[in-house]
């Protein structure tokens, strides 16, 4: 866990605070990174089983050697094959500024470097998929995970300019497939390589996945703290955080005779979504884009277990 990480993380003191930690508990960072959040949780007392799916974050947190913390290599989404009756859960969606800084990695265009976005550093690369998936399936990432309109256009660009496997190359080509020139205010760049990224660590199912995992470890009277950083995201988070705790109806909405008698909630106590200060805009600009949603574990069942017993 490198002291002077480049990583700063987002709404920190949120988080903590929310987590509300007493001495001797046991915490899960589902989303290791630099150690940023494990190293406050230690400091407030916590035990830290940190998980992390990417190799170069584990090796620099192994190499710290921290008393209190555990570190596993492996999906924040598969935590319940390692933990249970844990006091805490955290987790930062998305991609880490240590990811995004070291060029090799292939995350941002910012500088040149291979074509990757892995965080495992394994399977399928970035520009493996792009130099060999089917324009329609190019197009229809961009347009779902970047938001992107003109996702279309970009695709037959990506096709025809084949083989692309330099981050430069790739945002070069989206610059000139949407007539975009320097000194315009944003990069559509950054959309394409957003969907991109996302597709690769397929990282919206592992979201939806590793909240359910959180709802089995958790025990009662456990807190759930999810750090996000774009609409898609937060809308997950929304969505399972108002469905657990029971604020949705657990049948159609053609049957208001069912409301209220679907499984019983399993989160309570959902806060309001929190965005950062004006000063910690001002120390971390990165922390612009995020959100943070907190609740409550209740001694209920977990609603997978529920669906698990009734198969």
């Amino acid at each position: 866990m490198p002291r002077n990480a480049p990583h700063i993380p987002v709404l920190l003191d949120e988080v903590i605070g929310a987590l509300a930690i007493s001495p001797g508990e046991t915490h899960v960072d589902g989303t290791f990174g630099a150690g940023g959040y494990s190293r406050a949780m230690l400091a407030a007392g916590a035990n830290v089983i940190a998980f992390d799916r990417d190799p170069d974050a584990i090796a620099a947190g192994r190499a710290a050697d921290v008393p209190g913390l555990t570190l596993v290599e492996d999906r924040f989404s598969r935590m319940a094959a390692h933990v249970e009756d844990v006091d805490g859960v955290t987790l930062d969606i998305g991609v880490s500024s240590m990811q995004l800084d070291q060029a090799a990695r292939g995350f941002s265009f910012q500088s040149d470097g291979p074509l990757d976005m892995r965080m495992e550093q394994a399977g399928e690369s970035a520009a493996d998929f792009l130099n060999t998936a089917d324009e329609g399936d190019i197009a229809d990432i961009i347009y779902r995970y970047g938001d992107e309109p003109k996702s279309r256009r970009i695709a037959r660009a990506i096709v025809a300019a084949r083989p692309v496997t330099r981050t430069a190359e790739l945002a070069s080509v989206v610059r000139r497939a949407v007539g975009w020139r320097e000194g315009q205010k944003s990069d559509p760049a950054t959309r394409t390589f957003q969907a991109v990224r996302i597709h690769i660590n397929r990282e919206l199912g592992e979201l939806e996945d590793g909240l359910e995992a959180a709802e089995r470890v958790l025990k009662a009277g456990g807190r759930l703290a999810v750090v996000t950083f774009h609409s898609l995201e937060d809308r997950i988070v929304k969505r399972f955080l108002r469905e657990r705790s029971g604020q949705t109806p657990a049948g159609s909405r053609h049957l208001p005779d069912m409301v209220g008698r679907g499984p019983a909630p399993t989160f309570e106590a959902v806060a309001k979504p929190v965005r950062a200060s004006e000063a910690e805009l001002t120390r971390n600009p990165r922390a612009r884009s995020a959100t943070l949603r907190v609740a409550r574990r209740t001694a209920h069942s977990s609603s997978s277990a529920n669906l698990r017993g009734a198969a």
